[in-house]
């Protein structure tokens, strides 16, 4: 997978989210999601569509392309087992544990994320 800016990244995985509750996916619902300005969610979206992640019509919906779901299911399984050692492991609160998860899943190598799944699926056993 190419290198998504840490931005961009947190837009897909916002997408991802909003079209696994609803398949008509809109610029305010990701604006809200991530509280920032519409005007800042159509930058993402050009970026993204030009990448290939995303497709929309001018003022249309949102879809994510193949490449958009794996991308976002990708940046969202490095989200998740970050959390999972912060918390789990390293026992910080929740709420930490999903602020620093956010800010560390963008500079993680795919190396250290795979050690760091298995080091978290074996931690309890």
């Amino acid at each position: 997978m190419q290198k998504i800016l840490s931005s961009s990244q947190d837009y897909l995985e916002a997408i991802l989210d909003l079209s696994e509750e609803s398949p008509n996916v809109k610029s305010i619902d990701v604006a809200k999601k991530l509280d920032v300005s519409r005007a800042s969610v159509n930058r993402a979206i050009n970026v993204l569509k030009e990448q290939g992640y995303i497709t929309q019509e001018r003022y249309s919906d949102i879809y994510l392309t193949d490449k958009g779901i794996e991308a976002g299911k990708s940046i969202r399984e490095t989200h998740n087992i970050l959390q999972r050692f912060l918390v789990d492991v390293l026992g910080v609160s929740p709420l930490v544990g999903e602020e620093d998860a956010c800010m560390i899943e963008h500079c993680l190598s795919d190396e250290t994320k795979e050690k760091l799944k298995l080091f978290v699926e074996n931690y309890k056993k």
